[in-house]
């Protein structure tokens, strides 16, 4: 068995980066791209290999010499690496190797696991290795049919119309048998690349050879094994997440979101899972062309598009571009002024009220409710989060509607974004029945609509100089127009919603059920959101080191919450996902509880 490994390209895309250094000699989890490369081929026994070079050709050659004197390198500069495409390296690898079996394909700009690789060496006949495309991807893609690539599409055959639902991506390492090498590739690539259109991809050959019997590729496909192609800083990012797995954690910490490409399951975030349906999903995709190009509407439409979504009066709303743009547009409006928040509670409002006294979340509603009552009586602003975030704490929205009755001089600020998934009715629908000014609610829509990425929320009150207020402060353009249609849609969906919230706290009850067996748990807290809060009998250090086993093992985050109590023990909140992901991840963690205890 042989090897070739492509290695001319420039690197346009990883521009800074590769001004001054070959994108295969970036590091990478404390070496190279083309180091894990070459050590994969090592690991299999494959040591005769061929390198075509171009870009900082010198560079390759030095660093493959010194670092592994025992293999047998044959290098091959492409010098017009600038001007041309793969086409051409192919074409003079194959021109110029001495061929003695059969040839591994790898481009240089490639993170797998060696796994991938014996695949292809315990395979016959000319094989590739492809995945099922997902977000992030690009470059040439595949269909596959019995086995084999029927279509090969590179990236200028991809137009505005083209379907990704079922292709696949090729991996860019293929096995070819020699004798298909001498008696087909290596002519066709060498007339294609020197006499047709040296700026091809050499894919296009492949496609060309797909349907002819004699010449099938077959597709081994590699869901579920670690990989990536490095084209661009992002790819980059995205192998060190995968392949630096001790870095994870630091890596989601730093970035609170943008994970898409990540590969990470999402315990610690939480949205509605089960929403927006396909159905919703497809009639976003088919507008989204037009909307890219279209501005949305001003806030005064698009608080009459919310009242409609959410059965609201829209002179009492403004919406937001999320919730968190309400923060420091309610910083401004209290100022100063006392006002009490509860503990634990979401970050942002100790952040936000730095000057704010604290009540307690024990859990208790009675007690809440008299401490809130309190509160009310001493401070010019009460703060709610119903249900509160981490806890999961319910309290009656009756109950709030009448304190802020009984206290009409305190203003009282509810946050209701977990309100959907507890069962009671949203303070805004009573205030809608009886109005009272004193109270603020603000709610971010993405928990219950599944789509933080949208970042959709909303401020209601029934005082006209609040909502002007921060309707002053909100830009003429607050929101796209994805998120606009999007708004429009949701009264077309609105079953598919209230069944998916339905779904999600079954779900949310299944998973309590499955968590209270476990030994490590201490207790688990009601929950009125779609989360739960477990306090775990080891230490803070305990929850700490058991979310870092989860990721690295499983890639699997929670969110440790530990630091809100401050009693040293260990506290875990745990967003609720699907049925079955809910099963698996109640293994996952009872395995790694017991491994961090011990």
């Amino acid at each position: 068995m042989q090897a070739i490994v492509l290695a001319a390209g420039y690197g346009r895309r990883m521009r800074p980066l590769t001004d001054d250094c070959h994108k295969a000699l970036l590091p990478v989890g404390g070496t190279t791209i083309l180091a894990r490369i070459v050590d994969s081929l090592v690991e299999l026994g494959v040591t005769d290999v061929t390198v075509v070079t171009g870009y900082r050709a010198s560079d390759v050659t030095s660093y493959l010499v010194e670092y592994y004197p025992a293999m047998r390198f044959q290098f091959i500069e492409n010098v017009a690496y600038a001007e041309t495409n793969n086409i051409v390296s192919l074409a003079l690898a194959l021109d110029q190797m001495e061929l003695a079996g059969d040839v591994l394909l790898i481009e240089c700009d490639l993170l797998f696991e060696t796994r991938l690789l014996r695949r292809l060496v315990e395979r016959q006949g000319n094989v590739a290795l492809v995945d099922h495309y997902r977000s992030g991807m690009d470059g040439t893609v595949v269909s596959v049919m019995g086995g084999f690539v029927t279509n090969v599409y590179p990236p200028h055959l991809q137009d505005a119309s083209f379907s990704y639902a079922d292709k696949f991506k090729t991996l860019n390492i293929y096995r070819f048998s020699r004798t298909f090498i001498e008696s087909t590739l290596r002519p066709l690539l060498h007339v294609y690349a020197h006499q047709i259109d040296g700026s091809s991809y050499y894919e296009l050959v492949l496609g060309m050879l797909a349907n002819i019997p004699a010449h099938r590729i077959a597709a081994e496909i590699v869901a579920g094994d670690t990989w990536i192609e490095v084209d661009d800083p992002n790819d980059l990012a995205v192998a060190r997440f995968r392949f630096e797995p001790e870095q994870r954690a630091a890596t989601l910490d730093r970035a609170q979101g943008g994970d898409w490409a990540l590969d990470v399951q999402d315990f610690a975030f939480m949205r509605n899972v089960h929403f927006p349906t396909d159905g919703m999903i497809a009639a976003l995709r088919h507008a989204l062309p037009d909307l890219l190009k279209r501005y949305g509407s001003t806030q005064v439409v698009l608080n009459e598009k919310l009242g409609l979504a959410m059965e609201l009066t829209p002179a009492r709303l403004q919406i937001l571009h999320g919730a968190t743009q309400g923060f420091p547009l309610l910083r401004d409006l209290v100022g100063d002024e006392p006002i009490a928040i509860p503990t634990p509670s979401f970050g942002e409002y100790p952040r936000m009220f730095g000057h704010a006294t604290t009540y307690g979340d024990d859990g208790d509603v009675s007690a809440i409710l008299d401490r809130l009552a309190e509160r009310a009586a001493a401070e010019r602003w009460v703060t709610v989060v119903n249900p509160n975030n981490p806890t999961g704490t319910t309290l009656p929205s009756a109950s709030l509607h009448a304190l802020a009755k009984r206290f009409p001089g305190t203003r009282f600020l509810v946050d209701e974004s977990f309100i959907d998934f507890s069962g009671e009715t949203p303070l805004a629908t009573l205030l809608e029945r009886e109005p009272l000014t004193n109270v603020v609610v603000l709610v971010s829509m993405s928990k219950t609509l599944g789509v933080p990425g949208l970042r959709l929320g909303y401020l209601y009150s029934c005082d006209p100089e609040v909502v002007a207020a921060i309707g002053a402060a909100l830009p003429i353009w607050n929101m796209s127009a994805i998120s606009e249609y999007f708004l429009e849609l949701i009264p077309k969906f609105r079953l598919d919603i209230e069944a998916s919230v339905a779904q999600t706290i079954s779900d949310r009850a299944e998973l309590r059920a499955m968590l209270t067996s476990d030994p490590e748990i201490d207790a688990i807290w009601p929950s009125g959101g779609n989360f739960m809060l477990v306090k775990l009998r080891g230490s803070a250090a305990v929850a700490q080191a058991t979310r870092q086993a989860l990721l690295v093992a499983h890639s699997l985050d929670v969110k440790n919450v530990s630091s809100k109590f401050g009693d040293g023990r260990g506290w875990l909140r745990l967003g609720v996902r699907t049925s079955e992901e809910n099963v698996i991840f109640a293994g996952l963690l009872r395995d790694t509880l017991a491994a961090a205890a011990s």
